[in-house]
């Protein structure tokens, strides 16, 4: 792929120099425009015949001006690396609104808006260059719990068939020309093994090598993974694709969070990445952490050597991104932890020998 190498590069010096910010929340700021049913059918989809609002990722190629405004906001607020707007861009997301084979479109549509953008941002300042991360999102399928509460050997899908979908997925971002793969919001890590091994399989079928970055979710205070696993567990299963990042994302606020990014830190050997949610939401299905206040949150994590990457995940906005940014600038990012040769197994529980 022409230009891979040089900006991935790039993107990994930075690290080690500096603390990267992440852009913030997609689907918040979708809805700050209210659009409607026609809005997400445009000219292209008018005649489809299931419901498509909803379907955020199919912007890209129905409203894309949106999608690039949001992306710009985004860049004018500091951010370093922008996301994809791909987190159902997967035959098994799509498939909800009848769209999966539309799935390898939509993702190279929003790699190519996102570089664009990225580029432009790039070429007015060029000692603050921008990246494209290009995500690939959980799928509304779970491989490792069932969906049957008197059948717990069912499952929605399986690990041969989500290889598949996210080798699409990856080889349709990487036509998109982004500098990373980033496997994020994980919440089940048998799904997130997949699309590691996907990746890779796609890297060594295709020859080339694009950094991956992962990133999990602590679905509650248990501090645990939907499917079970502690922060280090989680660590221990996915620390064998040596990633660019591994971090965690969604779910909480930064104040909730907080003794999971500092258990990640403790033992990651890699850069590490959060971007948490704006708070909890409210009865209104709306989050109240003001900018100030996560920017706040932030900053404690930083002045404790827990960050490298640092960005917003739901209800979070340019103006939480500009506070954040504003937080950590001139702040010496987190070393990561030494490779110490330990055997490190895991179930639920981390298991280190």
């Amino acid at each position: 792929m022409p230009n891979q190498a040089q900006p991935s590069s790039r993107l990994a010096q930075l690290l080690h120099e500096r603390i990267l910010i992440l852009d913030g929340a997609m689907g918040t700021m979708i809805q700050r425009y209210r659009l409607e049913e026609a809005d997400y059918r445009g000219e292209r989809f008018q005649d489809w015949p299931s419901d498509l609002k909803g379907n955020n990722d199919l912007l890209v190629l129905t409203k894309p001006a949106v999608i690039r405004e949001i992306h710009e906001q985004y860049l004018e607020a500091g951010a370093d690396i922008l996301e994809t707007n791909t987190f159902n861009g997967n035959r098994l997301s799509q498939a909800d609104y009848g769209l999966q084979d539309y799935a390898a479109e939509i993702d190279t549509a929003a790699a190519l808006l996102a570089r664009d953008c990225a580029d432009r941002f790039t070429a007015l300042n060029p000692a603050k260059p921008r990246f494209v991360a290009g995500v690939l999102g959980p799928t509304s399928k779970t491989a490792s719990i069932s969906p049957e509460v008197n059948d717990p050997g069912a499952r929605n899908t399986h690990f041969d068939e989500l290889v598949t979908i996210y080798a699409e997925a990856t080889r349709a971002l990487i036509a998109g020309r982004v500098d990373a793969i980033l496997i994020e919001t994980i919440f089940d890590t048998l799904n997130a093994k997949a699309a590691a091994f996907a990746v890779d399989q796609v890297f060594e079928e295709d020859g080339l090598v694009l950094p991956v970055m992962i990133s999990g979710t602590i679905t509650d205070a248990s501090g645990r993974t939907l499917s079970g696993q502690t922060v280090e567990a989680f660590y221990n299963s996915l620390r064998h694709v040596r990633p660019l990042s591994i971090g965690l994302n969604c779910a909480l606020g930064p104040d909730a969070l907080r003794p999971h990014v500092e258990d990640l830190a403790r033992v990651a050997e890699f850069c590490t990445s959060f971007h948490p949610n704006a708070g909890l939401p409210n009865e209104m299905g709306e989050y109240d952490m003001t900018p100030e206040q996560m920017a706040a949150h932030i900053a404690e994590w930083v002045d404790s050597g827990f960050v490298n990457i640092v960005g917003g995940c739901c209800g979070s906005t340019p103006a939480h991104i500009r506070a954040i940014a504003a937080a950590v600038a001139d702040k010496p990012p987190r070393q990561p932890r030494a490779h110490d040769h330990r055997l490190r197994l895991s179930g639920l529980e981390a298991f280190n020998a």
